[in-house]
């Protein structure tokens, strides 16, 4: 009971810092006042954005994996960290470049809150597979070492 009503709490900060951080990022941007008319629908700039959110989280996931089972079968250790790597380097990329080019704020069909949650969860993919790879570098020349 106690430990999930944790990790219940654990998750609710997670988002709670995720959405301080996007909305840092469209602060920092300056796209985060809304737009005097809302466009609804897909656009392709929301399909792009989306695109590279959905792959970011995914870097995320494959990162995580990586650095908590750095040999299993669905993060095979470095090939799973250095896939990490390259879908958060990508994301980072294209959200900060769907951010330059936006001239509106969220609600104006530019995709400026999924290119900041992009951004957000590239850097964290980064991050992620970055502290991977380091340990799995460590292990592989303690291995040697002992060898």
């Amino acid at each position: 009971m106690k430990r999930t009503l944790v990790l219940i709490l654990v998750g609710l900060a997670g988002v709670a810092l995720f959405v301080v951080l996007v909305h840092a990022v469209l602060v920092a941007a300056h796209v985060s006042e809304p737009a005097p008319t809302t466009v609804y629908g897909l656009t392709s700039r929301r399909l792009w954005a989306t695109i590279v959110t959905v792959l970011a989280l995914v870097g995320v996931v494959v990162g995580m994996l990586a650095l908590v089972r750095p040999a299993s079968r669905f993060a095979a250790g470095r090939l799973g960290a250095i896939g990490a790597l390259v879908a958060g380097l990508i994301a980072v990329v294209n959200g900060a470049l769907l951010l330059a080019i936006a001239t509106g704020g969220p609600g104006s069909g530019n995709g400026v809150v999924g290119a900041a949650g992009a951004l957000v969860l590239g850097l964290i993919a980064l991050v992620l597979s970055g502290v991977a790879l380091l340990r799995w570098r460590r292990s592989v020349t303690a291995a040697n070492v002992v060898d």
